[in-house]
This record gives structure tokens, sequence and C-alpha cells, in this order.
């Protein structure tokens, strides 16, 4: 089969809250494959965002390995770090986070000016991206001009817009009515069958069953890795 995408190999995450100790993962172990697609759950506070900004390499373990594609990026610096994330990592969030005075095409087209890219190959890529989340036509609406399930797919497009090979979602689906939680999560559906690494963090069971995994996290440690097919 390979070596794995990710993998976590005893992984701790220890917060110092004056002379307490908050342990908010305890010697975490998993494996991730490309193209699977997976589900992290648990209750508040039983360590599902601390494993997320591990997974993203926005933090680093206070003790244990994490590998990214065959990079050990525990022990990597915060430039090092900024690159995998800028380069290998799609984020999509519960809040939008879009641009209010932005078109949704200049939304989508943020990461590549970080990344330096010229205006022609710019454009033309984010016009790819929206039209793969359904928003041809809405290339020069603004934010307020559409609806919240638009505006999650602006935020899906401009994830994907860099083409990265992971692309890591906290409640996608939080600030949405079911039905639209329900297209939302029918475009991760497509966007995995297209060949990518999707990884949903949720609280919704039913969001969670999408994926072909589910890990159940309580207290830091990892309660149940079941496969949902």
């Amino acid at each position: 089969m390979g070596d794995p995408f990710l993998q976590a190999i005893d992984l701790w995450k220890t917060y110092e809250m004056g002379s307490e100790k908050i342990h908010a993962l305890h010697g975490v172990n998993f494996e991730v494959r490309k193209n699977e697609y997976l589900a992290i759950m648990g209750p508040s506070g039983s360590g599902k965002s601390t494993l997320m900004n591990l997974i993203g390499c926005l933090d680093t373990p206070s003790r244990g390995q994490y590998f990214f594609n065959g990079q050990l990026v525990s022990k990597m610096q915060d430039d090092a770090l900024a690159d995998i994330r800028n380069q290998e990592i799609g984020f999509v969030f519960q809040i939008f986070n879009l641009l209010p005075r932005a078109t949704a095409l200049q939304n989508v087209e943020l990461p590549l000016i970080y990344a330096g890219k010229g205006k022609t190959a710019r454009r033309k890529a984010s016009g790819e991206a929206l039209e793969m989340v359904g928003l041809e036509d809405r290339v020069d609406h603004l934010p307020n001009e559409l609806s919240g399930g638009q505006r999650q797919r602006v935020a899906i497009a401009r994830a994907l817009v860099t083409l990265p090979s992971l692309l890591l979602a906290d409640e996608p689906t939080g600030n949405l009515d079911s039905k639209t939680g329900l297209e939302i999560m029918s475009l991760f559906d497509k966007l995995h069958s297209g060949g990518r690494t999707v990884i949903l963090v949720t609280h919704e069971l039913a969001v969670a069953e999408h994926a072909d995994r589910i890990i159940h996290l309580k207290d830091g440690k990892i309660e149940s890795d079941t496969l949902t097919a």
C-alpha cells in the first residue's frame, strides 16, 4: 500500500496554565492514506481542534512525531510549516472569512497573490476553482450578494485554488441551514470522488457519516476508529 500520507505517532499536546498542565492530546496514533475521507468527532474539550491544528500544521506537538506526505513536520520551524500550509493544505472553516468588499473571484485569488502568481494565471485558476464548486456565474458578486451556501462554496474554491493535497474542513456546515449543509456535503463528496484527501472536523454525526472513516476523540485520546461502510 506504500507509505501513509499522514502519520501521527504518540502525539501529545500539553498547555501550561500557571502551575497546572492541561493535556489536550494524550498519545494519539493514526494514519491517513491518500484519497481517504476521514471525519474527526468528539464532544467539546475532547481535543478535536487541537488535533486539527496539528494535522493542518498550524501548531506543533509537545511530544511525538507527525509526518505529512513523508516529511517530519513536527520538528519544523514556523517558516517551513507555513510553506506546507500554503502549498499542501486547503482550509475550510465554519466562518467563511471572505473579504466583504472583494468579489468572489478576488476572494478566491488571495492564496495565489500570497504565492506570487501573475494576474493572468491567478484569474484563470480562480475561475476554474469557482467552476468546480458551481459558481462560474457568480464570479463578480460580493459576499453580501451571495447566500450562505454560496459564500461557503467561495471559501471552498479558495481552499482548492492552490491544488492542495489535503482539504481540511472545520465544522464546514456549522453556519448553514440543514438543506444548504447537505448541498455543501455533496460538494465534499464530489471533491473526494475526484481524488482529493478530505478530513472533516465536526460534532454532527450526519456530517461525519459522509466520510469513509470516523475517529472519535474523548479526553484527548482516540476512543474509536471505525469505517462507515
